[in-house]
């Protein structure tokens, strides 16, 4: 009779520890394993995903992967003035503000599907 007792309780602790609780997840799935899951694959997906910033009507051109990794950049040989040399830096830093700007709207719009539009600490949404 003891041994049916034990035998019970068992079975109460690995169903889901709390009353009420041993369905939450679906079957036994973990939810922040889940969400886990899903934000790597996302991750991935803005690694793969190429972003294109430009200046100057398109004379400067960078290009960027979701994570912000600049991966090239290409000027017009006719921006190229030795006399002005500011002004093909501004035109760089343009670019690559702009590459980044549309790469930022990726990652929220990315993340933000999965996190349901909640800022969490780590993920670089800020």
């Amino acid at each position: 009779m003891a041994k049916s007792s034990s035998s019970g309780r068992q079975l109460r602790r690995s169903g889901g520890g709390l009353p009420g609780r041993s369905s939450m997840g679906g079957g036994g799935a973990n939810p922040l394993a889940a969400a886990q899951e899903m934000l790597a694959k996302a991750q991935q997906e803005l690694a793969a995903t190429e972003i294109e910033g430009t200046a100057g009507g398109g004379a400067v051109k960078i290009r960027m992967s979701g994570e912000q990794k600049i991966l090239g950049i290409s000027i017009e040989p006719d921006v190229v003035d030795p006399g002005d040399v500011e002004m093909l830096q501004d035109l760089i830093m343009a670019a690559i503000a702009d590459a980044s700007e549309r790469a930022d709207e990726l990652q929220a719009k990315s993340f933000g599907a999965i996190t349901g539009g909640l800022n969490l600490p780590g993920l670089g949404l800020g």
